[in-house]
C-alpha cells in the first residue's frame, strides 16, 4: 500500500472537513465543503446535505482515490433516513448528558414527529451504508454498549463495506465509520495519559482530560473509554464558545477575524466586560440547558473589540470551570491539546493557556476530528491497530505547537467572577426570577 493515503471526514455543524493521510500520519491535504442552509427548526438536519458535503469535501482534496474513508461528526446525532431527517445535539431531546440517552431520545423523537419507520442510526454509519457501506450495523467505541435497535455492534475502525461508485467517489474504497467528534480528536490528539487534556474547538467546545481509576474509583463511570486500554476521558462539553463569536460577527456586520484582530488591542480583563456564552444553555459542568448568555459590565468605551475580548475569555474561562469540576475529583490537567478554528488564532489560545495555567499545545492539523476519522480508515485496513488495541504510542499524531502559559491577575479574577455570575444565573433561574 505504499504511496496510498486514507481520508478522514468530520461532519460538522456548517461544513464537512476532509484530511488526507499517509501511512506515517502525514497531512497530505485538507480540505472543506460548506453545508447549503438548511431552513429547519432548531436541532434537525436534512442527512442528504451532509453527505452532499462529505463527497465534495473529499473530491476536493484531489490526492486521488484513498484505500478507505472514516467518517465522525457532531454527536450525538441521530438519523432516521425514511423521513430524511436527523436531529442533532442541539435538539431538545438530545439535552441529557448521557450519549445513549440522547440517542434513544432522539430516535423516539423522530419517530413521533415524522413518523420514520425504518431503524434509527448514528450519523457516521448512515453515510457510509449511503455511500455503499452496510445497512445494518453500528461502530461502538471501546467500553461503550451499543444501542438498542441501531444495528449489529462492530468496533470502530473495522470495515463495514466498501464505496459503490454511485455516489460521486469511485467505488472499491473501504468504509469505515467512525465516532463522535470528540472522541476522534482525543484520539488524534494522544490524549493516552493521565493528565493529558484536550479541547476540541469548534461551535461548542469542552474539555476532556485523561485519568485512571486510580485518580478515583468513580472515573470508569462518569468517564469515557479512551483509545488506549485502561484510560477514561473525563469532563464534557462546554456551550456556544465558537458560536458566541459567530453570533458576534452576526450582530456587527465584521469577520471572526476582523474581530479577533480588534481584540488583541485590549488588555486582559476586557475593562470589566464579562460574557456567559450560554446562547445554547449551558452543559457540562453545570448541565443547565435552559441557561442563556448575559453580557455584564457593558460601558460607554466598551466597544467591539471589548466584546469580542471577553468572549474569548469566556471561553477559556469556561474551560477552566470544568478543570476545576475535575478537581475535586482529584482529576488535574498538566497540559492541553486545542483544536478547530479556535486553535487558529495565537490569541485565543494564549489566553485559554494563562487562565488554564498549563501548556497548550496546538497541532499542525487544525481538524483533529478528521484526522481522527482517518485513523480509524488506517484502522479498518489494517495500518494501526484499532481504538482499545493498542498502547501509548501505536498510532501517529501531527506536530504540536507549544504555547506556554503567563500569569495574567486579571484572568484569575476573571475566573472567580465567571463562576460567580454563572451561579447567580443559574439561581435566578431555579427561583423562575
Amino acid at each position: 500500500m505504499a504511496g496510498q493515503v486514507v481520508v478522514g471526514v468530520d461532519i460538522g455543524t456548517g461544513a464537512a472537513r476532509a484530511v488526507a493521510l499517509d501511512r506515517a500520519g502525514r497531512v497530505l491535504a485538507g480540505a472543506e465543503a460548506r453545508f447549503a442552509p438548511m431552513h429547519l427548526p432548531r436541532g434537525e438536519a436534512d442527512p442528504f446535505r451532509w453527505l452532499q458535503g462529505l463527497v465534495l469535501a473529499v473530491e476536493q482534496l484531489d490526492t486521488g482515490p484513498p484505500v478507505a474513508l472514516g467518517i465522525g461528526g457532531q454527536g450525538p446525532t441521530t438519523v432516521m433516513a425514511s423521513a430524511r431527517r436527523a436531529l442533532t445535539y442541539q435538539h431538545p431531546a438530545g439535552a441529557s448528558s448521557d450519549f445513549a440517552g440522547q440517542h434513544l431520545a432522539q430516535a423516539e423523537e423522530m419517530s413521533r414527529l415524522l413518523g420514520g419507520a425504518d431503524r434509527p442510526r448514528q450519523m457516521w454509519d448512515y453515510l457510509a451504508a449511503e455511500l455503499g457501506g452496510s445497512p445494518g450495523t453500528q461502530a461502538v467505541w471501546p467500553g461503550q454498549p451499543p444501542l438498542e435497535g441501531f444495528g449489529d455492534p462492530i468496533p470502530v475502525g473495522s470495515a463495514a463495506g466498501v464505496t459503490a461508485g454511485d455516489s460521486g467517489l469511485p467505488g472499491g474504497i473501504v468504509l469505515a465509520p467512525g465516532a463522535n467528534d470528540a472522541f476522534l480528536t482525543a484520539w488524534a490528539a494522544a490524549i493516552d495519559r493521565p493528565g493529558k487534556g484536550f479541547d476540541p474547538g469548534g461551535r461548542t467546545g469542552g474539555l476532556g482530560v485523561a485519568a485512571t481509576r486510580g485518580d478515583d474509583p468513580s472515573v470508569s463511570e462518569h468517564g469515557i473509554p479512551g483509545h488506549v486500554p485502561g484510560v477514561y476521558l473525563v469532563g464534557g462539553p462546554a456551550a456556544s464558545h465558537g458560536a458566541m463569536l459567530d453570533w458576534w460577527s452576526s450582530m456587527t456586520g465584521r469577520t471572526v477575524p476582523d474581530l479577533i484582530e480588534a481584540a488583541a488591542e485590549v488588555e486582559p480583563g476586557s475593562g470589566g466586560v464579562m460574557v456567559l456564552p450560554f446562547l445554547e444553555g449551558e452543559r457540562a459542568p453545570r448541565w443547565v440547558p435552559e441557561l442563556r448568555a448575559e453580557i455584564h459590565g457593558l460601558g460607554a468605551a466598551s466597544d467591539q473589540g471589548v466584546v469580542a475580548r471577553a468572549v474569548m475569555e469566556a471561553s477559556a474561562y469556561g474551560l477552566a470551570h470544568i478543570a476545576r469540576d475535575l478537581a475535586r475529583h482529584g482529576i488535574t490537567m498538566n497540559r492541553m491539546v486545542s483544536s478547530g478554528a479556535p486553535s487558529r488564532s495565537n490569541l485565543w489560545v494564549s489566553i485559554k493557556a494563562s487562565v488554564l495555567g498549563v501548556p497548550v499545545d496546538v497541532p499542525n492539523c487544525p481538524e483533529m476530528a478528521a484526522y481522527g476519522a482517518a485513523l480509524a480508515a488506517g484502522s479498518a485496513v489494517g495500518w494501526w491497530p484499532r481504538p482499545g488495541e493498542g498502547e501509548a504510542g501505536d498510532w501517529p499524531a501531527p506536530a504540536f505547537t507549544t504555547f506556554e502559559p503567563d500569569t495574567v491577575t486579571a484572568y484569575e479574577e476573571g475566573l472567580e467572577r465567571f463562576i460567580a455570575l454563572g451561579d447567580a444565573a443559574a439561581g435566578r433561574l431555579r427561583r423562575g426570577v
